[in-house]
C-alpha cells in the first residue's frame, strides 16, 4: 500500500518498528505495543489513516489518538471477523463475532474477535461516514510469507518423485479464493484517496479447487498424474489442512467453512475493485518462489520427504484394501 500510494503522488508515513520502507515514505519509529507509540504523529494533520492492525489495542489507541487529527480511517480488517462461514455467496450483512473485550489475543482463536473488535473502535470513534472498513479473504500473490498462495504452483513444478505424482486432496466441491496483494492494496488506496466510506468484503474470484490446480498445472507445466487422496485418510495421517507445516494448503475438510472461500465481493467490485486473472497471481508466485530457492514446503505445505511417505503408504494401503500381493522370488 506504501509503495502503491506513493506512485500515486501521494505524501506517505509509515509508522513502524522495522527499516523495510519504500523509498518515498517518511519513517516513523514506534512499537504499538505502547501506549504512547503514536505520539509522533498525534499532532499532525492527516487526510487518512490505513490500519492492519491485529491487536484491538492497537487499534483502540490509533482510534483515540488519530480521531481529532484524521478525516478518514482506513481499516484492513477481516473476514475471519464473521461468525460463521457456512453460507456460500454471504455478504457484509452476515454476522459477525462479538468484539473481544481485551486489548491482545490470548491465542490464534481470537482473530476473529479482535478484527470485529477494531471494527467496532473504528465505527465508534470515527462514524461510519469517515469510516472504511474492508475485510479481505486469503490475500496471496509474490512473497507471500505464509506459503499458501506459493505451494501448489511449487508443488506441481517439482513433484517429489520421478513418476511426477502429485498428493492432492478429493475435495472436488471445496471453493478457493484469493485475492492478489496487488489489487487489494491498489483498491485501498484508490478508495482511500476518492474518500470512500463503508464496508467491503475484498476477495478473490471463486473457484472450485480442481479448477484452481488445473491453473497451477498449466503455469508449471506438470504432466504427470495428480494422486486424489481422501480426506478422512489425509486427517488420520496427520495432514494439516490449510496452511502451515505438514498441510495441503487451501485444503479445508469442513464443510460448514466452505462459505469462507466463497463470499460475495459485489459489493467492491462495483466499488472499483478490479482483479487479475489468478493464472498471473500464481505464475508470478512460481517466479519469486524460483528466485528465492523457495520449494514446496517453505512456510506451508508438504516437504518431498513427507510428500513421498505418504504417498507410498496411500498406494500401500489401497494394494491392501484391493487384496493385492505380492509373489515372493523363485
Amino acid at each position: 500500500m506504501a509503495r502503491m500510494a506513493l506512485a500515486a503522488g501521494h505524501d506517505v508515513t509509515c509508522v513502524a518498528r522495522g527499516d523495510d520502507l519504500p523509498t518515498g515514505a517518511v519513517h516513523v519509529r514506534a512499537d504499538r505495543d505502547t501506549d504512547d507509540a503514536l505520539a509522533g504523529v498525534a499532532d499532525s494533520r492527516w487526510d487518512v489513516v490505513i490500519d492492519v492492525a491485529r491487536q484491538p489495542g492497537h487499534v483502540r489507541r490509533a482510534v483515540r489518538d488519530l480521531a481529532p487529527a484524521a478525516e478518514r480511517f482506513v481499516f484492513v480488517s477481516s473476514t475471519s471477523a464473521y461468525v460463521s462461514h457456512s453460507d456460500l455467496g454471504a455478504d457484509e450483512d452476515a454476522a459477525l463475532h462479538p468484539p473481544l473485550p481485551a486489548d491482545e489475543m490470548s491465542s490464534p482463536d481470537d482473530y476473529g474477535a479482535a478484527k470485529a473488535a477494531g471494527e467496532r473502535a473504528v465505527l465508534d470513534g470515527f462514524g461510519a461516514a469517515r469510516a472504511l472498513i474492508v475485510r479481505p479473504g486469503l490475500v496471496g500473490g509474490p512473497g507471500d510469507p505464509s506459503g499458501r498462495t506459493g505451494y501448489w504452483g511449487s508443488r506441481l513444478a517439482s513433484p517429489s518423485n520421478v513418476e511426477r505424482r502429485v498428493l492432492v486432496p478429493d475435495a472436488p466441491q471445496l471453493p478457493t479464493a484469493v485475492i492478489d496483494v496487488r489489487d487489494l492494496a491498489g483498491w485501498l488506496v484508490h478508495a482511500a484517496g476518492e474518500g470512500r466510506d463503508g464496508i467491503f468484503n475484498a476477495g478473490g474470484e471463486p473457484m472450485l479447487f480442481p479448477a484452481h490446480l488445473e491453473v497451477a498445472r498449466r503455469i508449471a507445466g506438470h504432466d504427470g498424474p495428480l494422486e486424489l487422496v481422501g480426506e478422512d485418510w489425509l486427517i488420520e495421517h496427520g495432514v494439516a489442512q490449510w496452511s502451515g507445516p505438514r498441510s495441503l494448503p487451501l485444503w479445508i475438510a469442513d464443510r460448514s467453512w466452505y462459505g469462507m472461500n466463497a463470499r460475495s465481493s459485489a459489493r467492491a467490485r462495483a466499488a472499483g475493485l478490479a482483479l487479475r486473472p489468478l493464472e498471473e497471481t500464481i505464475a508470478d508466485s512460481l517466479r519469486w518462489d524460483l528466485d528465492h530457492a523457495n520449494g514446496p514446503g517453505s512456510g506451508a505445505g508438504l516437504t518431498d520427504d513427507e510428500e513421498r511417505a505418504l504417498l507410498a503408504a496411500w498406494r500401500r494401503e489401497a494394494r491392501g484394501a484391493k487384496g493385492e500381493t505380492t509373489k515372493p522370488p523363485g
